[in-house]
């Protein structure tokens, strides 16, 4: 330890020849040290006590999409800190660390590239195109995994995992054809989110933003007679897949017409006026169309009333030849000249400024569809266990109130979306077969067909969604699916045994629907248990101003700049002590003002010490603390142990931080070392405490 203070590894030069503290040479060299030394490894922490005490955490991968964020960096830092506290107290401890491929994002991060080389992928084929995505994960993942040893986070490097690597390929085609057979995993022609440039979307992957449109009051001519019904629609491109008119059955004003029908304005298609209790009677007229291919809720209506789905564009959004003079169109293009020929025509009545939420792509910011496709599906009943489970407390949140919002979430929980259309990802290990026309999902690549033997067989095209190979990150990087899983009971490695379940997930709440639900699903259903007791959900880092930070609004804090700035433990420092459970964290500037004082003072009073001492022996080694100084602050040091312990143990990190700046510049500093030049005997006493708080520290 005496050579730890004093000894720099790069030059051997001590601190107390140096005039000032020198972060960035510290910092770089000691992780270097460490890291060669295979500290951060599993079998790293030569004081194991007790080889039934295991401690597994997973790093939530960042996707090779670009760099690190600053909540990454609070991410990493909380996680780093319960990692060295584990590892001190004697644990067997593993944090995986590895990277997400990301589908949707990296492709599209690698089409823009390309695009402004003037190539699109097309011309490059699928092949080529992959080889590309490659390529840029190398570079990408590359940069991220040295940027968090820039954080100094302490991870199992030699584990460092890829979601698209061999072995976890391997356990996501296990996981999709256990459950294929089970069948739970189906395909069919439903309504789902439809990015016309990223196509199929789940649920979770739409984000609903305030839109400043207009209420579009349309005339729909009763057949045979010179009368109309007015509807309101926010999409009146739309029109052209209407299959009828509703009102509500409760509203007088239109029961007298229930039964009747209409002409579609253009288009001359007769379609019926029907009732049903969805329509909201203070919408518009209180008359709406149905478009059953293209709107969710008439989706339903469509399929209560059999009412004709009417595709009107294709997956690019394009008008079909059911737009009638409009086809070729794209969808949002066309809207202004459909209105200008209705308008021209006199079927519109008016148009109204009108407030509503409409939903995007979460990674590109296209304006989404309710869209009818083939696709494959995740049925929800796969969640029912873990749901159970976590009602029953076998988990935990942190704070308590994110199983509130997990329940609402999944009490209106749909079929899951699995399928994408993207060259990018786990393609789909579904095969097809031109002679027999039959399907089956295989883990292996068959040369035939299982059903008939021929040969013409192909691939489905399309590529799993991102999160369902991350929902099995806490066990397909613990040997799962190597091959030997699923022959009668669930074959475990050692790592599995050892460290399934995971102890602790720490992650931001912004991903508990994407990630962490469906973690919770798939450890349940392949493994019975769920993947981890705790679950500490972080909130967003905001501006000084609780502003959420954007390139928009040029507010951005790029943690690469902070550290070369300040220092890496004055950022995590920083980040730590404003972590306060269930409350966004403002990065104040002056928060890492204070936290540079501090590391200076700590600085100061280690050049103090070892000016006035040559050997500084450890707290335990000591058999007596003799004098009232020594013994005042041993007091204190064992109250703020027991204190921080206590604050990890239940996640309290800025109450541990807050305990620890405390006691070390108000108690030791400002009194302790300023009383040790009057009494010089507590000079070796001092230095032991000081370096037992610095273990804590």
């Amino acid at each position: 330890m005496q050579e730890n203070l004093t000894k720099n590894p790069t030059n051997g030069q001590t601190t107390k020849e140096a005039n000032t503290y020198q972060p960035k040479e510290i910092e770089s060299a000691y992780y270097k040290f460490c890291e060669e030394a295979g500290y951060f490894e599993v079998n790293g922490n030569q004081k194991i006590q007790n080889a039934d005490k295991r401690f597994c955490i997973m790093l939530p991968p960042p996707n090779v999409t670009g760099s690190l964020h600053i909540g990454h960096a609070l991410n990493h830092t909380l996680i780093d800190i319960i990692v060295r506290y584990k590892r001190m107290d004697g644990f067997k401890t593993l944090w995986q660390p590895g990277l997400d491929h990301a589908g949707i994002a990296t492709q599209n991060v690698v089409e823009k590239q390309l695009l402004a080389q003037g190539i699109k992928k097309e011309e490059l084929g699928r092949e080529k195109f992959v080889e590309k995505v490659w390529e840029w994960k190398e570079k990408s993942g590359g940069m991220i995994l040295n940027q968090m040893r820039k954080l100094g986070s302490s991870p199992a490097w030699s584990r460092t995992r890829f979601t698209m690597d061999k072995g976890l390929q391997n356990a996501v085609k296990e996981a999709f054809v256990k459950l294929y057979d089970e069948g739970l995993i189906i395909q069919g022609k439903y309504m789902v989110n439809w990015c016309t440039h990223d196509g199929a979307l789940s649920d979770v992957e739409v984000e609903y933003q305030e839109n400043n449109g207009k209420l579009y009051y349309l005339r729909y001519f009763l057949k045979d007679s010179k009368d109309y019904v007015v509807v309101a629609t926010t999409r009146p491109e739309t029109y052209f897949g209407d299959s009828a008119v509703m009102v509500n059955p409760e509203d007088s004003r239109f029961s007298h017409l229930v039964g009747k029908k209409v002409i579609l304005p253009l288009l001359n298609r007769e379609i019926p006026i029907i009732a049903d209790s969805h329509v909201d009677m203070e919408f518009g007229t209180g008359a709406v169309k149905v478009t059953p291919a293209h709107d969710t809720n008439d989706y339903e209506v469509g399929k209560r009333h059999n009412l004709e789905q009417i595709v009107i564009f294709d997956k690019h959004g394009i008008l079909n030849e059911n737009a009638g003079e409009f086809a070729g169109l794209e969808r949002l293009e066309a809207r202004g000249q459909i209105i200008e020929k209705l308008e021209a025509l006199g079927f519109v009545e008016k148009i109204e400024e009108y407030k509503n939420k409409t939903g995007h792509c979460y990674r590109c910011g296209n304006i989404v569809e309710p869209y009818i496709s083939k696709q494959w599906f995740l049925k929800k009943e796969a969640a029912q266990k873990a749901i159970e489970k976590i009602n029953a407390d076998v988990s935990h949140f942190y704070p308590p109130q994110w199983k509130n919002n997990y329940n609402a979430w999944m009490r209106e929980l749909r079929d899951w979306c699995i399928s994408r259309q993207l060259w990018w990802g786990h393609q789909i290990p579904v095969f097809y077969c031109d002679s027999c026309g039959g399907q089956f999902a295989s883990v292996e690549s068959p040369k035939v067909c299982k059903h008939c033997g021929s040969e013409t067989i192909r691939q489905d095209c399309d590529v799993l969604d991102t999160w369902f190979s991350s929902a099995l990150w806490p066990f397909s990087t613990l040997g799962f699916g190597n091959g030997k899983w699923g022959e009668g009971e669930v074959w475990q490695t050692n790592d599995l045994e050892e460290f399934y379940p995971n102890s602790l997930l720490i992650t931001g709440f912004d991903i508990l629907f994407f990630w962490v639900a469906r973690m919770l699903m798939m450890g349940e259903h392949f493994l019975s248990k769920l993947p981890y007791p705790d679950i500490y959900l972080h909130a967003l880092v905001r501006d000084e101003f609780g502003n959420k930070m954007s390139k928009s609004k040029g507010n951005i804090v790029d943690p690469l700049e902070k550290i070369e700035e300040y220092s890496a433990d004055v950022l995590r420092f920083t980040l730590a002590i404003l972590c306060a459970q269930g409350r966004d964290v403002k990065l104040v500037p002056n928060q890492l003002e204070i936290s540079k004082n501090f590391t200076n003072k700590l600085y100061n009073a280690c050049n103090f010490l070892l000016l006035n001492a040559e050997k500084f022996p450890n707290l335990s080694e000591l058999k007596e603390i003799k004098t009232p100084l020594g013994k005042y602050l041993a007091q204190l040091l064992s109250k703020n142990i027991a204190e921080v312990r206590e604050c990890l143990e239940s996640y309290r990190f800025n109450d541990g931080a807050n305990t620890l700046y405390r006691f070390l510049w108000g108690e030791f500093c400002d009194w302790g070392i300023e009383l040790s030049k009057v009494d010089k005997d507590s000079i070796i006493e001092l230095g032991a405490i000081f370096k037992e708080a610095m273990k804590l520290l």
